[in-house]
């Protein structure tokens, strides 16, 4: 049995290794769906695998375990920063700005409790270089567990690697593993009390978001058939109809002497015509007013039988185009009325900008809807073939500026954005403007899941196994207690400050405040539980609203805590 005994022992061993990462991962992941009071720990358990493992004395040789556990980072973080990237820019949109600074207000306070409380409790006046800087990477490691942030963590780690050494980055995956179970429990708690704090009552607060969609119907969208009788609009174009109107809408169909086209913003409008009209649901009736009364009509049996398709944009070719400039209506003789990107809904603007992996809905004769199909591609199996030359020439950029040395004020040494923030940064611009140089940053969500879920349990793993040497000596007999109550202060008072001031300030609805809470702390539990409380979609918009900024920040904040206290 030699072999046996060879595999299990020998670090240098290829074999070694695998079977290594191979287990880790796999009982990590399996304990991870192990649910308490309704709360998993998922694909973070990895890392608790891989300090019991690295405990037991199971680990590899230490070049092995960095590039395993710097390439599992970089893949992470660049998939984050394609997921994150198409709406990031948007999220600063008049309706996000205000939850978005309360995201920002919960995040800086984070890190003025982690700060404060280093050298409150276990900075000694000797300065950086010896125990203070250990200390410092424990708190950093504390501010990623409490916030249940790992991209973070993966970024301070690499910054650590930068400043101290390979030495002091098992000391912050000891801190996670110390704050995490409690910032989990700490966020939702902290959710709640915001509730009793204020007195919120959750029929109240369901019933103020009804109100508020009645007192806004410009959300909703309307459907009619109108038959045009204004004698005013006797030969006039749709464009000059809409100009007069003041009022926005499409229309999709129109029947005019028995027979039925798709009309364009030339097409001249007769008495008696009539026409299939999309509108926001508060225009409605000024639109009918204005043109004529609604009517009833079975637009499937007439002469020239009219279909709606969804058209998958599949042509690389198609990237970046505007609507204007691929002329649907004039061209084909069909109208363009939705476009569905990343499960959103956009309305279908003259200067909206297509992108790979949009969803159109196309509205026309069938064989002229076929044709635009023909022409976007329309092809379910090219988007499930993952796009692998876009992703590593991003991650090449993303590697290459994240090695540029950036001065700051008053600090001696250089800040590098390191192998964490330069992917990260590249991803997010190659999702929002890749077409302006003819790259297809599309991936399918099943695959940008897959990749993202590989690297970050390869990452977990790895800083788990050289964790768990140390974690014992370090967390248990150590000052473990302290990280964990310094986690739970660091969760509760930031989100209870800013959750307060959401509320009693700027008035946002709770069940809204719960989802920019979840969102800002990037925490899918948190998430989960508002979505449980909830009887509608707003924690998932707000949560949507604050999360790209917020994933942003918390990776860049981590690792900077570490380089401009380290390095000032």
């Amino acid at each position: 049995m030699d072999w046996l005994n060879s595999l299990i022992t020998s670090t240098d061993s290829i074999g070694h290794i695998v079977m290594l990462y191979a287990g880790v991962i796999s009982i990590g992941l399996a304990l991870g769906r192990i649910k308490f009071f309704g709360i998993s720990l998922g694909v973070t358990f990895v890392l608790f695998a891989g300090i019991l493992a690295g405990h037991i004395g199971l680990t590899g040789t230490t070049s092995t375990l960095t590039f395993v556990q710097d390439f599992g980072l970089i893949l992470f973080v660049y998939c984050i920063g394609l997921q994150v990237g198409p709406g990031f820019f948007e999220s600063f949109k008049k309706g996000g700005i205000t939850m978005n600074l309360l995201a920002v207000g919960i995040i800086l306070l984070n890190v003025l409790c982690c700060i404060g409380l280093f050298f409150l409790i276990f900075y000694d006046g000797n300065g950086m270089p010896g125990q203070n800087s250990h200390n410092l990477a424990m708190m950093v490691g504390v501010l990623c567990g409490a916030i249940t942030n790992t991209p973070g963590l993966g970024a301070a780690t690499e910054a650590c690697n930068t400043v101290f050494g390979s030495e002091a980055a098992p000391l912050i995956a000891n801190g996670y593993a110390c704050a995490y179970p409690l910032g989990v429990v700490g966020i939702i708690s902290a959710t709640i009390l915001i509730r009793i704090l204020t007195r919120t009552s959750l029929t109240k607060e369901q019933k103020q978001i009804e109100n508020e969609i009645a007192a806004n119907p410009h959300v909703t969208p309307h459907k009619m058939t109108i038959v045009a009788t204004n004698p005013a609009l006797a030969n006039r174009t749709i464009l000059q109809v809409r100009e007069f109107l003041g009022r926005d809408f499409v229309c999709s169909r129109i029947l005019q002497n028995g027979h039925v086209s798709i009309p364009n913003k030339d097409t001249i409008i007769h008495i008696g015509d009539k026409m299939f009209v999309n509108c926001a649901q508060d225009d409605a009736e000024a639109i009918s007013a204005f043109i004529g009364p609604q009517e009833e009509v079975i637009w499937e049996k007439q002469d020239v039988p009219m279909v709606t398709k969804h058209v998958l944009v599949t042509q690389s070719k198609m990237n970046g185009k505007t609507l204007a400039e691929l002329h649907f209506s004039s061209v084909y003789g069909v109208n363009v009325t939705r476009v569905k990107r990343g499960g959103m809904n956009l309305f279908a603007e003259r200067h909206l900008r297509l992108q790979v992996g949009d969803r159109i809905v196309v509205v026309g004769p069938e064989d002229a809807v076929n044709r635009v199909a023909s022409k976007m591609g329309n092809s379910v199996k090219k988007l499930d073939h993952p796009n692998l030359t876009a992703i590593f020439i991003g991650i090449f950029v993303g590697i290459i500026f994240g090695s540029i040395p950036f001065a700051v004020p008053g600090v001696p040494t250089p800040v590098k954005l390191g192998l964490a923030g330069g992917p990260l940064i590249i991803a997010i611009l190659l999702a929002r403007f890749g077409y302006k140089a003819k790259i297809v940053a599309y991936t399918t969500t099943s695959a940008n899941l897959m990749l993202r879920e590989m690297g970050l349990a390869l990452f977990l793993a790895s800083v788990g196994i050289k964790a768990g040497a140390n974690f014992w000596n370090t967390v248990i007999e150590g000052n473990g207690l302290h990280y964990v109550w310094c986690g739970f202060l660091i969760t509760t008072i930031p989100i209870l400050i800013m959750g307060l001031v959401g509320k009693l300030y700027y008035k946002l609805n709770y069940f809204t405040l719960m989802g920019l809470i979840a969102g800002a702390n990037t925490d899918p539990p948190a998430l989960a539980f508002a979505n449980q409380t909830a009887s509608n979609d707003a924690p998932a918009v707000g949560y949507s609203t604050v999360y790209p900024l917020s994933m942003f920040l918390r990776i860049l904040t981590a690792q900077l805590i570490i380089l401009l206290l380290c390095v000032a």
